[in-house]
């Protein structure tokens, strides 16, 4: 019987590391032998609307502490995930569960999708709005 090696890749932004996303990080590693995490680009993240506290650079050196990790790659487009199954070999494909559906096209491809729960009582967008971080959050709840 042999055993394939199985890469998996996930993408996110990973502003203001907490245990949520380490849990995300530890549960797509366990389906598979290598974790790799296409991290948003800054300039990607303007085109999304969103601000980060930390600058990529910072980010990356923050994901690429955690064990479960095991290479981090720039997401600069929405479109690119495609293109990075394909050239990385991955054969698991693994986001949150807020984007149930949205990337099933990769199945078409031969590759896993898999969409994780959240952790529910923590999100970077709590804690900003906890701390002060996040006024336009701030201010559409007041």
């Amino acid at each position: 019987m042999s055993t394939q090696f199985k890469r998996v890749i996930t993408y996110g932004t990973f502003d203001l590391l907490h245990y949520g996303h380490i849990n995300l990080l530890r549960r797509a590693r366990e389906l598979g032998d290598y974790l790799v995490v296409a991290l948003s680009t800054d300039e990607f993240n303007l085109q999304k609307g969103k601000k980060c506290y930390f600058s990529y650079e910072e980010r990356k050196q923050l994901v690429e502490a955690v064990r479960y990790v095991d290479l981090v790659i720039p997401e600069q487009t929405w479109e690119q995930k495609a293109t990075d199954v394909h050239e990385l070999g991955i054969s698991t494909f693994v986001m949150g569960d807020d984007w149930k559906g949205e990337f099933d096209f990769l199945r078409e491809e031969g590759v896993e999708v898999v969409y994780l729960p959240r952790t529910p009582e923590i999100s970077t967008t709590q804690i900003k709005t906890d701390l002060g971080l996040d006024r336009d959050a701030q201010q559409a709840s007041e």
